[in-house]
């Protein structure tokens, strides 16, 4: 089994110095990793923030997660990602997703196609980003993507590259995860409609992560024991009445129950004992490690990033 870590998901800041002071924060309570999520809302910009954030740290891995693939050309993925890890002395970890909100799609006047069609040209993408990252010249005729004979420089100080994290809940998206991710990133949430209808949390329950997992190591095979396994967090409520509390939650997901909230890894609910002996179990059932919390629950989760990380 490998190791907890904990990362953050943070918004940004009004100013360079709320900024800075916000990662040293994350980096002093003992979080492995700063990260920013890519959307076309109120949220700072991933890259240059992350630089921003290397300044002010000595030790914080920097990522993104994860970067909408079709708001960027792959090759200047590339470029961006080998300055980043360049400029962090090689503490960048680039996160992937395929997409998800249709509405962002319409602001940008981008086509919003089908999932699996997004799938597809994140692969593509990703089979780009990998030989560039390694420092190979690539030519690449794909259904999405054409490069012709393309190098980049300066490359990254992380070898072969920095570590790739691909991130969401579809099992086309997972399965690429599967096979080129050095981190796997679970969230068990599908956006249906592009975002326009309520979200379909049945990805939470125990069942489905229990065949999610065996769909992500029948297709690693052997790399599977290479690859670690990250869950999105979206709840961390300290308290000494879980029950209520997961009661209290179905109001805002009345399609799982309070029993299902309380067994998901997607939220942790509880004392920090209980937390604790939680994520012990999750790990050794779905070899989740690595986890992943919104910029609200920073403070709240900090003990248990005390007692767990590294262990």
């Amino acid at each position: 089994m490998k190791p907890f870590r904990f990362g953050v998901n943070l918004r940004g800041a009004s100013s360079r110095r709320e900024w800075h002071d916000k990662a040293r924060k994350v980096e002093g309570l003992g979080f492995s990793s700063l990260l920013l999520p890519d959307h076309l809302t109120e949220l700072i910009a991933p890259f240059p923030a992350l630089v921003s954030a290397a300044e002010a740290t000595t030790r914080l891995q920097l990522g993104t997660n994860v970067l909408n693939n079709d708001l960027r050309h792959p090759v200047l993925v590339a470029r961006e990602a080998a300055a980043v890890d360049l400029l962090s002395g090689g503490r960048f970890e680039l996160g992937l997703g395929a997409g998800s909100i249709r509405s962002e799609y319409d602001e940008a006047g981008l086509r919003f196609e089908t999932g699996a069609t997004r799938v597809e040209r994140l692969a593509e993408a990703v089979t780009i980003i990998k030989k560039l990252l390694r420092g190979e010249p690539v030519t690449f005729a794909g259904q999405h993507y054409q490069v012709h004979e393309h190098t980049i420089a300066p490359l990254p100080l992380q070898k072969p590259h920095p570590p790739i994290l691909i991130g969401g809940n579809g099992r086309n998206l997972l399965a690429l995860a599967a096979r080129e991710a050095d981190i796997v990133g679970l969230s068990g949430i599908t956006f249906r409609g592009g975002g326009t209808q309520p979200p379909d949390l049945s990805g939470w329950r125990v069942a489905r992560l229990d065949e999610r997992l065996r769909h992500i190591r029948e297709i690693a095979g052997a790399r599977y024991a290479t690859l670690e396994i990250c869950a999105l967090v979206q709840r961390v409520i300290i308290t000494d009445d879980a029950p209520a509390a997961a009661e209290e939650l179905t109001r805002r997901w009345p399609q799982l129950t309070a029993d299902e909230i309380l067994t998901s890894p997607y939220v942790m609910i509880g004392t920090i004992e209980t937390i604790a002996e939680a994520l012990h179990r999750h790990r050794e059932r779905w070899d989740i490690s690595y986890y992943v919390v919104q910029e609200p629950y920073l403070d709240a989760i900090a003990p248990i990033v005390a007692r767990l990380a590294s262990r």
